[in-house]
């Protein structure tokens, strides 16, 4: 007898392709560890890896982001520069400013999880077709977000 295949499983699939095919090895790795579970029988982690999985790889890419720091690459002499000189303080404002509107993204997607979907596939197409790197759907959905409010805006005037 032929084995059947869920609806879940040939969308994880798809995703496992499209991130192969897309050079997006997260999106290739994510999409197969799901279908691990699910094959497994093990769906009943999901709503936990759902509602907690942003937090631990948010936690993970910000002890990333401080290695430099514990490794002492960085040192306070390192630091200066960014308070006395304008690329400095540019940079400062531009990792404050990013950070923010990731969080707005944030919460778009806990309001409106639906739209990762959306998110994903326009990812896919910037990686393939505009040859853009994925740097994750908080930066989608904060960019997305402001999209939105930009259209609100307008739409107000039309």
């Amino acid at each position: 007898m032929p084995m059947q295949i869920s609806p879940g499983e040939g969308v994880l699939v798809l995703l496992i392709i499209t991130g192969l095919i897309g050079r997006s090895p997260i999106l290739a790795t994510a999409a197969s560890m799901l279908l691990v579970l699910k094959l497994a029988s093990l769906e009943r982690f999901f709503p936990t890896v759902e509602r907690r999985g942003m937090e631990v790889g948010l936690l993970f890419l910000t002890i990333s982001v401080l290695v430099p720091f514990a490794s002492e690459k960085i040192t306070a002499k390192d630091l200066i520069p960014l308070f006395t000189t304008l690329v400095g303080v540019a940079a400062l404002t531009g990792g404050a400013l990013a950070t923010y509107l990731n969080g707005k993204g944030l919460d778009m997607l806990r309001a409106e999880p639906h739209l990762i979907v959306g998110l994903i596939v326009g990812s896919i197409i910037g990686i393939v077709f505009l040859r853009g790197i994925p740097v994750g759907p908080l930066m989608a959905a904060a960019i997305t977000t402001i999209l939105l409010k930009f259209i609100s805006f307008i739409s107000k005037f039309l």
